[in-house]
């Protein structure tokens, strides 16, 4: 294993942050009151789908990279699932929130930058 970032695996993560946005949209639009309702919707299966791809391609990047550096990167998910809300359900982002995913994005950026 090595501890650094590669052009590939920096591209695997994005991927995983990409599909862990994918499947949280998908959980938010089909999610209902009612379990069997809610395992009734094809979205929901969508968003099952877009998890097991993810954990087989999260899998792969930590038998590449350092847990410490990895983990951190996927915190990007934070920032996309955020926007992503706000895009498609029209969830508001007030300044607070907004100040909130520019951190943990400079934090990302600091821990992504050790990893290179």
């Amino acid at each position: 294993m090595t501890t650094g970032l590669t052009a590939w695996t920096f591209a695997i993560i994005a991927f995983c942050v990409l599909a862990e946005t994918g499947r949280e949209l998908c959980f938010k639009h089909g999610a209902a009151s009612a379990l069997l309702e809610t395992l009734q919707k094809p979205v929901i299966w969508l968003g099952i789908v877009f998890w097991a791809v993810e954990l087989v391609m999260w899998t792969r990047v930590l038998e590449q990279v350092a847990l410490s550096v990895a983990f951190p990167l996927m915190a990007l998910s934070y920032a996309a699932i955020a926007f992503a809300g706000a895009a498609i359900f029209k969830e508001t982002i007030n300044l607070r929130h907004a100040l909130g995913i520019v951190l943990v994005t400079a934090g990302v950026v600091c821990v992504g930058a050790t990893g290179l």
